[in-house]
C-alpha cells in the first residue's frame, strides 16, 4: 500500500507543532515530515518532541543539511531516537541550500563528495561498526556508537540533479524528491536512481518519497498559485494540486504511477490551519489512495 504523509512546514511557529502532531496521530496519519530549513526550526529537536507527544506516528526529517553537521553527532542523535522510538524515526540528509550554507561558512567545495562521505560513514556507524576514515570532509578516528540501533534504520537522501540522483542510488536507502517535481520528473529521477543502484550492485529495497504541493478550502487555488509563482513555477504545472480530497488523491496516484512509493503532501507556507490540513490528509485523502 502507498504510504501517505504530510509536512509541518517551519514557516509555522514551533509552538503550533504539538497541536499538529497530536492531530496527525489521532487522525491516523502515517507520517509527519519536518524540514530543517535555515534559519527556522531544528529538525532533531522538533522530531524528538513529536515522537514524545505521539504514540504511533512515524516522523521524518527531510532533510538535515550535511554541511552543517558532524556525521558522528548525526549518527548519535539518530541512534538515540531510534532506540527510544523504534521504527518511528526516518532520517533524511541532503546538500542543503548552497546560499544558506554560505551564510554560515559551511559551503562545501564538492557537495557530492561530502554527501558520499557522510552516507558511507553514517550507515556504517548505524550498523554498529567501528569507523576510521580520513576523507576530504569526513574524518573519524576509531569511532563507534555506544548505543547503536538494534537494526540499522534506513537513511534517505534528498536529490534533484542527475549526478546526485545516481549517487543516492548507490549510497542511500531511499530518496526524497522535493515539491518541485512533476510525475514526469519523478519518472526520470527513478531511472537515474536505478542506474546508480545497478552500478553499485544494489538489489535491496529503495523507497522513493515524493513531496506534492497541496491546498484545500475555498482559497486553496489562490494560495497554491501564489506559492508556485513565488518559486517561479507555472501555476498550471503538475507540481501541485488544489481542490477537494478526490482531486488531491488523483494527483497522489499520478506520482505513484511515476514510481513514488510514498507521497508527502506539502501545505502552502500560509496554510491557515496546519492541524486541519493533516486531518484532511488522513481522514479524507487516505481512504481514496489504495
Amino acid at each position: 500500500m502507498v504510504a501517505l504523509g504530510a509536512v509541518f512546514r517551519p514557516q509555522s511557529p514551533p509552538e503550533q507543532l504539538r497541536d499538529v502532531a497530536v492531530a496527525a496521530d489521532e487522525s491516523g496519519l502515517e507520517q509527519l515530515w519536518l524540514w530543517e530549513d535555515c534559519f527556522f526550526e531544528s529538525g532533531i529537536a522538533s522530531a524528538a518532541a513529536v515522537l514524545a507527544w505521539t504514540r504511533r506516528l512515524r516522523v521524518g526529517i527531510g532533510v538535515l543539511p550535511v554541511p552543517l553537521r558532524n556525521v558522528a553527532l548525526t549518527a548519535m542523535e539518530t541512534a538515540t531516537l531510534d532506540r527510544m522510538f523504534p521504527g518511528r524515526f526516518m532520517l533524511g540528509l541532503g546538500h542543503g541550500v548552497q546560499d544558506w550554507m554560505g551564510q554560515v561558512g559551511a559551503r562545501a567545495g564538492s557537495p557530492l563528495t561530502l554527501l558520499r562521505e557522510q552516507f558511507t560513514a553514517i550507515r556504517a556507524l548505524l550498523r554498529g561498526e567501528r569507523v576510521t576514515t580520513d576523507g576530504r570532509y569526513v574524518k573519524l578516528d576509531d569511532v563507534a556508537l555506544g548505543w547503536p540501533p538494534s537494526t540499522a534504520p534506513a537513511v534517505f537522501a534528498a536529490a534533484g540533479g542527475p549526478r546526485t540522483l545516481r549517487l543516492v542510488g548507490e549510497v542511500a536507502d531511499g530518496t526524497i524528491l522535493d515539491e518541485r517535481n512533476s510525475p514526469d520528473t519523478v519518472r526520470r529521477a527513478v531511472e537515474l536512481i536505478d542506474a546508480g543502484r545497478a552500478a553499485a550492485g544494489r538489489t535491496d529495497h529503495h523507497e522513493v518519497v515524493s513531496y506534492l504541493n497541496a491546498a484545500t478550502g475555498p482559497d486553496g487555488p489562490d494560495r497554491l498559485r501564489a506559492e508556485l509563482e513565488s518559486r517561479g513555477q507555472a501555476p498550471n504545472s503538475e507540481v501541485g494540486v488544489a481542490g477537494d480530497a478526490e482531486a488531491v488523491a488523483k494527483a497522489v496516484l499520478r506520482l505513484v504511477n511515476a514510481g513514488a512509493g510514498t507521497v508527502v503532501l506539502v501545505p502552502t507556507a500560509d496554510e491557515p490551519d496546519p492541524a486541519g490540513f493533516v486531518r484532511f490528509v488522513a481522514e479524507k485523502v487516505r481512504p481514496l489512495v489504495p
